[in-house]
């Protein structure tokens, strides 16, 4: 089936059938902290949540409903992640959620924010009184899951079906720091109204989620919370075709946005190994490349010496031959078995394109077939010193 694709202004408020807003409780100052997700209908609901074992009581939460639940509302929030709270965090949730004067089916909570720290129930009562359900307003919601973020995360895409028909996918997200590929320290909430069946609900976004957020590292961190959530309200036509090239761009672009909003980042760098082995051995050192403070640190102070690229590669414990090796920045050959030193010239041309916002490294280990490509990005030595202090 043919389709085509074009990018909508305004965020959520694209998507039939749901209602958002966000407003302040008093967590940030004079910004929106808390806000909501609500259907008119109940919907379908699949999700991919964080690999850390800690996992934050919105998510243990969540998976107390069990397999295959409907739901037709979501309470979100920031600067508390209710993580490490125990049952106690759970137990919150419920009592929250149960002060939203409205008729709910399996409601969800979705919270980032510190580690540590127990709800403030009364603020978010006292919120929830203040929400008309009847809103659409994606940028207060937007901005009401941001912490570090320095700009809001929003995408909207409208598909047309050959036969005229269309459907609508919108997603808003937030990340900024902890961002390691296994997701990061973030939140995005995908809504549709296309009758996406759940069986490829589940497929589809987990097959995005690998292609995007799994893909790209800040400072190789993996966070309590992580959530990427899709919901569909099912009142348009749905091409899995069509949908699967959707949702893997909105995803893509967002995990994009957030590795340009990382703490202390300048700059987004793709990391390609090639001919590998295997594929487990290529994304086995890519995302050891893209993992590596080492080379953030070398990125940041546009350093062309391809040293630290050829030591991580080493490190990561696949089959490697400096004989075979070629190292690229863009196109341009800086390491190969006949070019050992930069020479001034190339130094110079090297030099030029690390200075760009986005640039990609290739490394061909010229042993096999296997490939795979992550992102990363740029670390000052002082972000990086001043987090390491932080940790210890």
């Amino acid at each position: 089936m043919s389709f085509t694709i074009i990018p909508k202004k305004n965020g959520l408020e694209n998507v039939e059938g749901f209602f958002f807003d966000g407003k302040c409780a008093g967590f940030k100052k004079d910004e929106p902290d808390v806000g909501f997700i609500y259907s008119d209908t109940s919907c379908r609901v699949s999700a991919v949540f964080t690999t850390n074992r800690f996992a934050a009581a919105p998510i243990k939460h969540f998976k107390n409903y069990g397999e295959n639940f409907e739901t037709n509302f979501i309470l979100l929030n920031s600067k508390n992640a209710n993580a490490m709270t125990g049952q106690k965090g759970v137990e919150d949730i419920g009592d929250i959620l149960s002060s939203v004067d409205l008729p709910l089916k399996n409601p969800i909570m979705s919270s980032t924010g510190v580690i540590g720290y127990r709800l403030d129930k009364e603020k978010f009562q006292k919120v929830i009184k203040e929400f008309d359900f009847s809103t659409k307003n994606s940028d207060a919601l937007a901005r009401a899951i941001m912490t570090t973020d320095s700009f809001k995360k929003e995408i909207a895409l409208e598909v047309t079906l050959s036969d005229g028909k269309k459907f609508n996918i919108a997603a808003i997200a937030k990340g900024a720091g902890m961002i390691n590929p296994a997701m990061a320290t973030m939140l995005c909430f995908v809504l549709t109204d296309s009758d996406i069946p759940k069986e490829d609900m589940d497929k589809l976004l987990q097959g995005g989620v690998e292609e995007s957020f799994n893909k790209i590292s800040v400072d190789g961190d993996t966070s309590t919370n992580d959530t990427v959530m899709l919901l569909t309200s099912a009142k348009n036509p749905y091409s899995k075709e069509a949908f699967k090239e959707a949702i893997n761009f909105i995803l893509f672009e967002l995990s994009q946005m957030i590795l340009r909003d990382g703490e202390g980042a300048n700059k987004v760098v793709a990391f390609e190994v090639n001919s590998a082995k295997s594929d487990e051995e290529a994304i086995k050192a890519s995302k050891a490349l893209s993992n590596s403070l080492l080379v953030k640190t070398a990125l940041f102070g546009e350093d062309p010496n391809w040293g630290r690229i050829a030591s991580t590669i080493g490190a990561s414990g696949i089959e490697c031959d400096e004989e075979s090796l070629e190292i690229y920045y863009d196109d341009l050959l800086i390491y190969g078995k006949d070019r050992r030193e930069l020479d001034s010239q190339t130094e110079e041309k090297a030099y030029q394109i690390m200075k760009q916002d986005s640039f990609k490294i290739t490394c061909n280990l010229n042993l096999g077939q296997g490939s795979y490509t992550s992102y990363g990005c740029d670390l000052s030595y002082e972000y990086v010193k001043i987090n390491a202090e932080y940790r210890t």
